[in-house]
């Protein structure tokens, strides 16, 4: 009898033929210029999904399209699974760096090359042609399967947010899928378990009523740039703790049986050398250097700007300088409270000599984070070793997928992150690329998935 496994490897070159189609639409949601881009690659995966036997439809928003789609034939008594996707990708011309044209995809060393291969137009694929593979020649799926795919996760994703919130019966299921992440070596596969939220806030600091000559006010007047440099460097401690009171007060702490598990995450020193090229690491000198990327909260200054940076010298005492600062949270932070302990701290070190105003233009994200010891993360394990031939080590990530809180929150599900790409992919920068036999690891890996969770 053919498998799906047959078909899958059958069809191995055709799947990656329709995934160039898909890559070459420049589907760059951060640029209003191309939201007719955006609707293409949204009709284009829609059109896939009903080729396959889904039922898909593409959802109109304010800005640019959902795609949802579901095959429900395993009836209401089997198991749903919901796969989570975005098809809108970062911006990307040549001249960044590309060796090649990013949206003209080429495969060459074994893998694909091309804005979105990683991130997560070629992940998402892996799902889909799973699901392919399994209709074509078992004529049904082991469970029912859902699709929710938007073109905004690049640039906010405020209208997948708000559909979660609005239709979480249409999104029901018993666990979501999402794979938008990577791995340290192909030989092993990671499950993220916990991702950090995320709150920006933004700092201006103001002094005299407009720039001044220095010759006639300096020393008479508190430099703003000088002042919030001031200010910044008391946001940590020597020891690189934040100083803001308060703000390790929620924090999930962890247990020893976490500890022994991220222990086993293949992120080496000379990994984290190579990859930041930075002299030695610094932070909190309890907690290795993975935890302090996925399990401790962090305080960072993105950037700082004031007075003067053109050709020349300018004597002044500039009116203003400004930071814009984020704080990465973990487990149990709240976004709001978070800022607000920071707004006070950074009020109560302020000089009398100057002014702080501040400014969010969000609201922020919390943290996401599921047990390891549940029946689907142990479907999911299985999965990795049947599809992809290795057992999984668990990780913390320290970055954020904003919708996975939305996920967790609303529509109570587990959600389970299985990346089939690499962290050396160059997601968000130039050359991005997709190993080839990840990418078909990926369609086996999510094959034996709906099959694990079937017999639950």
């Amino acid at each position: 009898m053919r498998t799906a496994g047959d078909y899958a490897q059958d069809n191995a070159e055709r799947f990656r033929t329709e995934l160039h189609e898909w890559l070459r639409i420049p589907s760059i949601s951060t640029d209003a210029n191309y939201a007719a881009e955006c609707r293409r690659a949204a009709d284009w995966v829609a059109d896939n999904l009903n080729g396959i036997g889904m039922e898909a439809e593409v959802i109109p928003t304010k800005r640019h399209p959902l795609v949802y789609a579901e095959w429900l034939g395993a009836g209401p008594d089997a198991k749903t699974v919901l796969i989570y996707g975005h098809y809108d990708v970062q911006p990307a011309v040549k001249e960044d760096g590309w060796a090649t044209e990013p949206f003209e995809p080429i495969e060459r060393e074994g893998k694909m090359w091309g804005r979105g291969t990683t991130d997560d137009k070629g992940q998402l694929f892996a799902h889909i042609k799973a699901v392919e593979s399994l209709l074509k020649t078992e004529g049904k799926l082991p469970v029912n399967v859902k699709f929710i795919i938007e073109g905004e996760e690049e640039s906010g994703g405020e209208n997948i947010e708000k559909y979660v919130h609005e239709h979480p019966e249409k999104l029901a299921a018993n666990v979501c899928v999402i794979s938008d992440g990577s791995m340290a070596r192909v030989e092993q596969p990671v499950i993220v378990y916990a991702l950090r939220g995320i709150v920006p806030l933004e700092v201006t600091v103001t002094g005299p009523k407009q720039d001044l000559h220095s010759g006639m006010f300096g020393g008479s007047v508190h430099n703003p740039l000088q002042a919030l440099a001031e200010i910044i460097a008391r946001l940590h401690k020597e020891d690189g703790t934040v100083a803001v009171p308060g703000f390790y007060d929620d924090v999930r702490e962890l247990s020893e049986e976490e500890r022994t598990a991220l222990a086993k995450t293949p992120y080496t020193p000379e990994d984290w050398q190579a990859d930041t090229g930075a002299p030695e690491p610094w932070g909190e000198a309890d907690f290795a250097i993975h935890e302090r990327i996925g399990a401790r909260p962090t305080l960072e200054i993105n950037g700082m700007a004031g007075g003067y940076w053109g050709n020349g010298i300018k004597a002044i005492v500039p009116e203003k300088a400004w930071a814009k600062i984020t704080c990465r949270l973990v487990a149990d932070q709240d976004p709001a409270k978070i800022v607000q302990l920071v707004k006070d701290y950074i009020e109560s070190i302020t000089p009398s000599t100057v002014k702080v105003t501040f400014k969010s233009t969000v609201t922020g994200t919390a943290a996401a984070q599921v047990d390891m010891d549940t029946p689907m993360m142990q479907a999911a394990i299985e999965a990795y070793k049947k599809g992809w031939g290795a057992e999984p080590v668990f990780k913390r990530e320290g970055g954020s997928i904003p919708i996975v809180s939305d996920f967790l929150g609303v529509l109570k599900q587990p959600v389970i992150l299985m990346g089939f790409g690499l962290n050396t992919d160059n997601l968000h920068g130039p050359n991005e690329h997709l190993r080839i036999d990840m990418f078909h690891k990926g369609i086996n890996t999510s094959v034996q998935f709906l099959r694990e969770v079937a017999v639950l």
